[in-house]
């Protein structure tokens, strides 16, 4: 029987719970921080792609996580131009500073390993070779 009544809820949620367990097999057994991890991560390539690469990878998301991706997002054409290491592991620790302390290299390669995992090679190639040579030296 299904735990919300539409399909589609279900599978969102079996995904995204999927998603936060390899998260929190890294990180800990809280999944409200695995959520924060994602979410800061997300934040953090998203803010550094050209929209219309932005887009097509928050099409690629589960529904909850893409909710998660779009979320306070402000489109502008200069995002994306600052590309430095310490800029983008900047925006994670912003994304991280309501919860307990987390390795913010840790979290950003826990969340490609996981985006690697579920995303289409082409579409997390296009990602990856969008961001500085230092962030894609991340991604495993």
């Amino acid at each position: 029987m299904s735990a919300t009544g539409l399909d589609v809820f279900d599978k969102t949620l079996q995904t995204t719970n999927l998603w936060l367990d390899e998260i929190m097999a890294e990180h800990g057994p809280d999944r409200q921080t695995a959520w924060h991890i994602l979410g800061a991560v997300l934040h953090a390539v998203r803010d550094r792609l050209p929209a219309e690469l932005a887009v097509h990878l928050g099409a690629q998301l589960p529904l909850l996580v893409r909710g998660l991706y779009y979320d306070q997002w402000h489109f502008s054409r200069e995002a994306g131009q600052e590309r430095s290491l310490e800029h983008f592991l900047d925006h994670i620790d912003q994304g991280l500073k309501n919860i307990r302390p987390i390795n913010r290299l840790e979290a950003a390669r826990t969340v490609f390993g996981v985006l690697n995992r579920h995303l289409t090679g082409g579409q997390v190639e296009k990602v990856r070779n969008t961001l500085s040579h230092e962030v894609r030296a991340l991604w495993p």
